[in-house]
């Protein structure tokens, strides 16, 4: 048996299985397939250093092979239905996931299970994957603004585990035994942590069935757990503002990216968070782009992010250009954020701002994987399911003198740089970016 926990919106339901395991699923009319992913509340922030990279080694390891499958079988399996099999490593959740035919939802079902829970990981598999992770370490290497994230996170947040790459270092992965993978993996992958999202051309009961026929077998014998809440902040404060990082790289760029902390996902009304990032590097018309860009053609790329996990997050700008314009880009970012900081920004600038965040969530439902994503991602980090209609809703309630609090709360902090590309030091760096 299992516990319908209600229903928002209408087509989103949620059930709680023996041993903990939420199940959430959307119901899409008018497609012919499901995606349907297993999520984990465990990735790199939940690593010792002697496990840095275990979530993500784990994520090749896991479908080399079961003790119902081969590798080959399994590739074999989801080849034969036109599917897709794959999975991703954050700093807080890992994800295992499958888009199939809504005829071949069981077989999508049982092998990811199979995967997730009664994985072989086998001496010669771990040695096998070992090269090919550290391969993806060095194509990191090779990818300047790849590289420049790590390096933004790490000069941001220092010894935290939110600094650590998610991937691992060269030295943690050569060093992980087998049985430090496997201890990780059977001690942090517990159901209680799990989140089964599921959208697309379903029946809620049918995907309750078969997850609880699947799953049976990994929870047999562990009696019933209780839900696993949503991460909670820990309480720590891990920023380092200010800090300047630099990697020497022989990349034709300079690549930029400075920025600020931000509070965890609990605290700022995360809607105003995301109109400011909007409307300062988020489009075409954004301040940054028309500044940078558009104005003075001083870079080819330039745009603003923000991340949010449960205890800290970023509010950062990016920029690519040659390395003898790195002062003048430094210098214009600098004082655009400044300008925020100080007057805010434009009801028009607002406006946009809100249309384009409205129209990307709109068009970021038209497919299953993405309502999937957001369902297993709402799941972990809220614990609770929020409408489109909600959503849409919230993001119009956001007022320009909401945006301008945040904006002077924020901008008005220190700068945080980290750069990559032909320097060998940092006092090789224009001064604009020395006296952060």
């Amino acid at each position: 048996m299992h516990a319908d926990l209600g229903v928002q919106p209408d087509t989103v339901r949620r059930s709680e299985l023996p041993g903990g395991v939420r199940l959430v699923t959307e119901s899409v009319p008018g497609v012919r397939s499901v995606a349907l992913g297993i999520w984990i509340g465990i990735g790199s922030v939940d690593e010792t250093g002697e496990q840095a990279g275990a979530a993500h080694f784990l994520e090749h390891l896991l479908f080399k092979g079961t003790r119902r499958r081969t590798a080959a079988g399994i590739a074999e399996e989801m080849d034969a239905v036109g599917g897709e099999l794959n999975a991703f490593t954050a700093k807080e959740h890992t994800c295992y996931y499958a888009h199939v035919l809504d005829t071949d939802v069981a077989l999508a079902v049982d092998l990811l299970i199979d995967v997730v829970t009664d994985a072989e990981l086998a001496h010669t598999d771990v040695e096998l994957e070992r090269g090919v992770v550290l391969e993806e370490i060095s194509m990191r290497d090779d990818d300047p603004e790849d590289l420049l994230g790590d390096l933004f996170d790490q000069t941001l947040f220092g010894d935290h585990p939110l600094g650590r790459p998610v991937i691992g270092t060269e030295e943690s992965i050569r060093s992980m035994s087998r049985e430090t993978l496997h201890s990780f993996w059977r001690g942090e992958y517990t159901t209680p942590r799990m989140v089964v999202a599921a959208a697309g051309n379903l029946e809620h009961d049918r995907i309750v069935d078969l997850v609880g026929d699947a799953l049976a077998a990994a929870t047999r014998g562990r009696g019933e757990a209780r839900s696993m809440p949503p991460r909670a902040p820990t309480g720590v404060r891990p920023v380092r503002a200010g800090a300047l990082g630099l990697q020497p790289d022989e990349s034709e760029q300079a690549h930029i990216m400075l920025g600020v902390a931000t509070e965890g996902r609990y605290v700022h009304a995360r809607p105003v968070l995301a109109v400011l990032n909007a409307a300062l590097g988020g489009g075409l018309s954004s301040r940054l782009f028309q500044q940078v860009r558009e104005q003075r053609g001083l870079a080819y790329q330039v745009y603003s992010s923000t991340v949010r996990y449960a205890d800290a997050g970023s509010l950062a700008v990016y920029a690519g250009c040659a390395p003898e314009r790195l002062g003048e880009v430094v210098a214009v970012v600098r004082d655009v954020l400044g300008e925020v900081a100080v007057d805010g920004l434009t009801d028009a600038e607002v406006a946009r701002a809100k249309g384009s965040l409205r129209g990307g969530l709109v068009l970021g439902c038209e497919d299953t994987a993405s309502r999937m994503n957001r369902l297993g991602r709402a799941e972990l980090d809220h614990g609770r399911q929020r409408s489109v209609t909600d959503s849409l809703a919230r993001i119009a309630a956001v007022t320009p003198a909401e945006v301008a609090a945040v904006a002077t709360e924020l901008l008005s902090r220190p700068l945080t740089a980290a750069v990559v590309g032909p320097y060998e030091a940092l006092d090789e760096l224009p001064v604009s970016l020395r006296d952060l």
